[in-house]
């Protein structure tokens, strides 16, 4: 097996990994997400035990590429083939799946669950003939795609107004990646400066790593959604991107449990700078 070089990819690329519901073993997934943050790519981790429904509105909320998951606990065949269905449910069907799990996922089980629509799943002998970095290599390149389109006109502004997290996530990704799109598609959907302001209070935390920043912004959030049972939140935390290599690592959702409710809009991440906004509306 020879030493593999990072594949580079063309994209600005973003993966949700965690391990599976009822799975504590973390310690393959902690691995790959660094040599997956290493390659350049922007990793949202969830850590242990996430069922496929948080994994999933992670994912949209995130405007993610890809799901990358270990999954050693037994129940992959069910675990894998829902969070494919759900995916196709909640119209993020362009979201590849990618797993793991050693011995305990069986090669003719590999093989269902690839027949079925998951992207790969990755093997012991894959890990003895790639190495590391060369499944993260593999990994990155079959995720290095464009995300789809905005749709166009009313169509956007429809899907605001019903709070559609799809369309929320995917304009906050176009505001960080490719903003001369962002205006064409804002300015047609509110052209007034002063309107975009809407009323909306906005909320800004900021700290050294380690402050606690996360953990207030989950007790904020908490009590929100109890003394105000009406209204919505929306979060958008702002991370790190490393210099030499543009990848970047959120594991704010660790901490943050109560951001699991369906009046939280969107929690989306853009790794720029070392400034944390949360954005109440």
């Amino acid at each position: 097996m020879n030493q593999q070089k990072p594949y580079k990819p063309k994209h600005k690329i973003r993966v949700v990994t965690a391990a599976s519901l009822f799975d504590g073993h973390d310690a393959s997934i902690n691995i790959m997400r660094r040599i997956i943050q290493a390659t350049g790519v922007e990793v949202i981790h969830l850590g242990h035990d996430r069922s496929v429904e948080e994994v999933v509105n992670t994912a949209i909320q995130e405007d993610v590429n890809a799901i990358c998951i270990t999954s050693y606990q037994g129940g992959h065949n069910e675990y894998f083939k829902y969070m494919y269905d759900l995916l196709k449910e909640r119209g993020a069907a362009h979201i590849k799946i990618f797993g793991g799990g050693g011995g305990v996922i069986l090669p003719s089980e590999i093989k269902d669950l690839m027949d079925y629509g998951i992207t790969r799943i990755y093997s012991p002998d894959d890990g003895r003939k790639m190495g590391l970095q060369g499944m993260i290599n593999d990994l990155v390149e079959k995720a290095d795609s464009p995300t789809p389109a905005l749709p166009k006109g009313e169509r956007v502004i429809e899907a605001l107004k019903r709070k559609d997290v799809n369309i929320i996530a995917r304009l906050i990704s176009l505001a960080e990646n490719k903003h001369n799109e962002f205006e064409e598609a804002f300015n047609t959907i509110n052209p007034s400066p002063l309107g975009r302001l809407g009323g909306t209070p906005i909320l800004g935390i900021t700290g050294t790593g380690g402050a606690g920043k996360s953990s207030l912004v989950d007790e904020l959030v908490r009590r929100f959604l109890i003394d105000f049972p009406e209204k919505t939140v929306g979060i958008i935390s702002v991370d790190p991107s490393k210099r030499k290599t543009g990848g970047a690592l959120l594991g704010d959702r660790i901490r943050m449990n109560s951001i699991n409710n369906a009046r939280v809009i969107c929690v989306v991440w853009q790794p720029v700078n070392l400034i944390w906004l949360y954005l109440n509306m």
